[in-house]
């Protein structure tokens, strides 16, 4: 099983929706995929759950860092939901290590059960993302093309608790970096140069998934994407053309990021798009 952390310490990049696109579109792949929800507000939860799509838990995903979690459903498809007890971990610094140790057992524990565990997280730096950092095989980070967004880059490298070359040097060597993936990108000069600001400064940690200069994976700010997260709709299900054409926008993209994770071999250190160590040193 390859598990895949959706991670920004920035909130409102869309960082749920991309999570949710991903999960749908991995299940459809034929996928046995594993969803966590470690981001108390539920934004990764509500719209799955609302697709009938999934199978929930029995249990919340505060039981994977505090305790022997039940059993989870033998279904293809499965949701751990997040829930408001998540915020009380972070208060309990004694019990840190511990956390990160269950969740490490949990998710080996069910290893056999799914091909991809694709987790969602909160923005801000605390037990839950590192606990999950630890034992992550690979981040998606989804970002916005605004310079707080562009600066925050440097902080998902080099925070000093969370960053990920501490995770990758001290907890996690397996750790890879898939790529940063901008999102609510929208069609105007200035998300333009913001863009060609991005490619230029972080370029091997762009998702290449053409030949051309702008080939690069991105979620365009839509409408259609935001009823979706509302609604529990499957994208490329919904009757408007506007979301069929959106999704024939992303596909292309989140298909790339499927196939990396599908591989059985670890994602190359050479690649473009791949490990840590590689990134340049910004922020």
């Amino acid at each position: 099983m390859k598990t895949v952390v959706l991670c920004n310490q920035k909130g409102g990049v869309g960082k749920s929706a991309v999570a949710t696109l991903l999960a749908h579109h991995l299940a459809r792949r034929g996928q046995r995929v594993l969803a966590i929800d470690l981001d108390h507000q539920g934004n990764f939860s509500r719209p799955l759950t609302l697709s009938g799509r999934v199978t929930p838990a029995a249990f919340t995903a505060d039981a994977l860092l505090t305790g022997v979690a039940p059993a989870l459903p033998d279904q293809p498809f499965v949701l751990v939901p997040g829930d408001r007890a998540l915020l009380g971990l972070e208060r309990q610094p004694a019990l840190h290590t511990a956390f990160a140790r269950q969740f490490r057992s949990f998710l080996a524990a069910v290893n056999g059960a799914f091909d991809v565990c694709v987790v969602d997280t909160n923005p801000n730096p605390d037990i839950r993302l590192i606990a999950v950092l630890a034992t992550a095989d690979c981040v998606l980070s989804p970002i916005q093309l605004n310079q707080e967004a562009l600066d925050g880059v440097g902080g998902l490298l080099n925070h000093e608790r969370v960053g990920l070359r501490k995770i990758k040097a001290v907890l996690n060597p397996k750790l890879s970096l898939i790529g940063l993936l901008p999102t609510l990108v929208e069609p105007t000069p200035f998300q333009k140069a913001n863009f060609l600001q991005v490619v230029q400064r972080y370029h091997p940690l762009m998702i290449r998934i053409g030949e051309g200069a702008g080939a690069f994976a991105s979620i365009p700010r839509r409408s259609c994407i935001a009823e979706a997260q509302a609604g529990g709709d499957v994208l490329w299900e919904m009757k408007k053309t506007a979301a069929r054409d959106t999704w024939r926008e992303i596909e292309p993209g989140l298909s790339h990021i499927a196939h990396l994770l599908s591989e059985a071999i670890p994602i190359p250190s050479n690649s473009p798009t791949a490990a840590v160590r590689h990134a340049p040193a910004a922020g």
